[in-house]
């Protein structure tokens, strides 16, 4: 029987909060196999322009236990960098990813990540996803950084 966990991230950023939204969430599925290709080796488009109901397909690396994932927008708001999205994992649905990215007082930011996985091994792969997500937002905001004018 499957299981419901969840857990939520609070990761502070020298990024403002625009930059690292379009970055993370907008054009992850570029950014990804460049900055973290031993969690995403390639991706390709399915479905939609970019907003609510694009649907992604993404072939994984060797550091996530599943072979593929499909991510579908269910919410999105690019000037409140907000949004919701759901993740199937070898064509099963295994969770629910909300990201809210907020600006800080000194031009940075602070992402708030809730993810409610339901899978049999729920544990496991919320332990991997909250990893796997804190890394993420270090690459990119080490790569904002390195690149003061992508993304602006």
């Amino acid at each position: 029987m499957a299981s419901t966990n969840s857990c939520t991230l609070e990761l502070e950023s020298k990024v403002s909060a625009p930059r690292k939204f379009r970055a993370c969430v907008m054009d992850w599925h570029t950014l990804a196999p460049k900055l973290a290709p031993h969690v995403i080796d390639n991706t390709h488009h399915v479905e939609g322009d970019g907003g609510i109901g694009t649907i992604r397909h993404y072939n994984c690396g060797s550091a996530v236990p599943f072979n593929t994932m499909k991510k579908k927008v269910e919410f999105l708001d690019v000037d409140k960098c907000e949004c919701k999205y759901t993740i199937e994992c070898d064509g099963v649905e295994t969770s629910t990813w909300n990201i809210k990215m907020k600006p800080t007082a000194n031009g940075g930011s602070v992402a708030k990540v809730e993810c409610t996985s339901k899978s049999m091994q729920a544990n496991d792969m919320m332990l991997k996803a909250k990893e796997s997500a804190a890394e993420m937002f270090k690459s990119v905001e080490a790569y904002l950084i390195a690149n003061p004018n992508a993304y602006n």
